[in-house]
């Protein structure tokens, strides 16, 4: 077994958004993890969910030590995730036989793969790469980067892990309402206060907000400060552990309350953006959490299908009965087209990075588009793929709970689907982020009119007309009304993009060994999930096996969605 060669949409998307070089260096080590993750790394995150790490406040000898203790399983999935496979490194450094830093794509590709086996250690693999990106990007090089090259190390006696200690109990969604005060102490800070959430609490290095004096009662008036464990000196800061959180999901990783008293910190960019530069952060996570929940909805497919094929009811298999193909079939859709979206997302940060103006301000809207609909449909997928499996998904032998579980924290992180929404109608006010979409969406299926995705091409060149009208109205009509309606229409943009970018690789694929295997998928996904008919699904049902294999399918299939 292998999770990236059984994975039908994976590897053609390397092929298109990768240049040759980079796939030569990509796609050996990401069929390595592919294997390690399906014979070792998941059955190590089995145990580990099963082993809660504790915490120990004090040693023998009474001296406050807060030791977090995890299970020789969590250390070895943190062996791999950091050393031996370098997630967190992924975008700063060359690793795995690049000389210079690898595309973005190379990051998610692999950690897409990894979080198959393990989501909670994700996490905090994903704040050390979040963390290295903010202080590199709005940091004193100077001062930082130190800790920059332990972010962003592979090696067991010189790496860091990054935390972020942001929320309090008054000051989850309003930062303004940040109570945690910094005082000036020379050329460094002191911070006191209480952090009421913060996963990977014995992080080595962590960014942190604090009001400071003079700073107003907006966002403006908290700045952005790096916390050490270890000070200079050796000593650790003056920081306590409360206690680690009782969790639904995410049981193997840490999550803690937290004690700043008079804690050694360091300014990081300028104290009155520090809540803008903390969302560099932020947003960083927030796609990361759109790909892990994607990560989760294609292991949940990959659970299904192996169930169906193997469970015999009534003379055979499950997966030959019409329901059950008719069930699967959507999971397997929601899953490519999710996929497809964080690799668009990827070469979008990409280009930003590069300077491209076009590419920053798709981004900026596209990361909360992807966390509002991958991570709330990611909830949906695997709460099927339980039932699917029956009674069994319901128990914790199984890795399905542990999917759903895992699967609700998603839409929470990094701000709930509430907050997200309302940031991409930031967007919209801010930029018409809308009609950028919109531009960008159009320019694609223009392309795609003299191919044979050219009746879905149609349909979505309209719908995208409709869309950028529905955005004006909402601009133009009452606040409240757009508030109350945004959640409708990020999920709508989400739908049209993925639909989109699904006909696109649909055509890119059609002359591969697959044929024209995602051109249906692309057709099937327009035609059931954004237009809702169910008319033409028996087509796609009857191609269900080669759609979750990966293999080949002929063009009369396809096209045969929209006769």
């Amino acid at each position: 077994m292998n999770f990236v060669t059984s994975d039908p949409a994976l590897l053609p998307l390397v092929e298109r958004y990768l240049d040759t070089a980079d796939q030569d260096l990509l796609v050996p080590v990401l069929t390595e993890l592919g294997a390690d993750v399906a014979n070792r790394l998941a059955a190590l995150a089995d145990t580990a969910d099963k082993n809660k790490p504790t915490l120990e406040h004090f040693d023998r000898d009474g001296k406050r030590v807060d030791k977090i203790t995890y299970h020789p399983s969590y250390i070895e999935l943190s062996q791999a995730a950091y050393e031996t496979y370098g997630l967190s490194a992924l975008s700063h450094r060359g690793v795995h036989g690049w000389e210079k830093t690898p595309p973005h794509l190379a990051k998610y590709a692999m950690s897409y793969v990894f979080v198959q086996a393990e989501f909670g250690l994700a996490c905090p693999v994903s704040m050390t790469d979040a963390a290295a990106r903010t202080l590199r990007k709005f940091g004193d090089p100077e001062l930082f980067s130190p800790y920059i090259d332990g972010l962003t190390s592979t090696d067991a006696d010189t790496r860091f892990t990054g935390g972020m200690f942001m929320t309090e109990t008054q000051a989850g969604t309003d930062i303004a309402m940040t109570e945690t005060q910094a005082v000036r102490d020379g050329d460094v800070w002191r911070l006191s206060g209480k952090k009421w959430f913060t996963s990977n609490p014995d992080a080595d290095v962590v960014l942190t907000l604090a009001k400071y004096p003079g700073g107003d009662n907006t966002t403006r008036g908290v700045g952005l400060f790096m916390l050490p464990k270890v000070l200079p000196d050796g000593t650790r800061n003056s920081y306590v552990i409360d206690r680690l959180k009782d969790k639904l999901g995410t049981r193997s990783m840490p999550s803690g309350e937290i004690t700043l008293d008079g804690a050694y910190a360091l300014q990081v960019g300028e104290l009155d953006r520090g809540f803008k530069q903390m969302a560099e952060m932020i947003n960083t996570s927030r796609l990361s959490n759109a790909m892990r929940a994607a990560a989760l909805m294609r292991r949940a497919v990959h659970e299904s299908v192996e169930h169906a094929r193997s469970r015999v009811v009534f003379g055979k298999p499950l997966m030959d009965q019409p329901l059950m193909r008719n069930t699967i079939l959507p999971l397997a859709l929601e899953t490519e087209a999710a996929l497809g979206l964080i690799f668009h997302s990827g070469d979008m940060l990409q280009k930003a990075d590069a300077g491209d103006e076009t590419a920053k301000s798709l981004i900026r809207v596209l990361t909360p588009i992807a966390k509002h609909y991958v991570c709330k449909k990611a909830r949906w997928v695997t709460g099927e793929a339980m039932e699917i499996r029956g009674g069994n998904g319901y128990i914790e032998d199984w890795p399905n709970s542990r999917l759903l579980r895992d699967s609700h924290l998603g839409s929470i992180w990094e701000g709930s689907s509430n907050v997200i929404a309302l940031d991409v109608l930031r967007c919209m006010k801010q930029y018409g982020a809308h009609r950028v979409i919109t531009d960008s969406m159009l320019e694609k299926l223009a392309a795609l009119e003299a191919t044979d995705a050219a009746p879905g091409a149609a349909q979505l060149t309209e719908l995208w007309h409709e869309l950028r009208t529905r955005g004006d109205a909402l601009l133009e009509g009452e606040n409240s009304d757009a508030q109350a309606l945004i959640g409708h229409y990020t999920n709508a943009l989400a739908q049209g993009i993925m639909a989109t970018l699904l006909l696109e690789q649909g055509i890119h694929e059609s002359t591969s060994a697959t044929g024209h295997r995602k051109l249906l998928v692309a057709n099937t996904y327009l035609d059931s999930i954004v237009n809702g008919h169910t008319s033409t699904l028996p087509v796609a049902l009857q191609w269900l096996d080669e759609l979750v294999d990966g293999a080949a399918v002929p063009r009369e299939a396809a096209l045969k969605v929209f006769k």
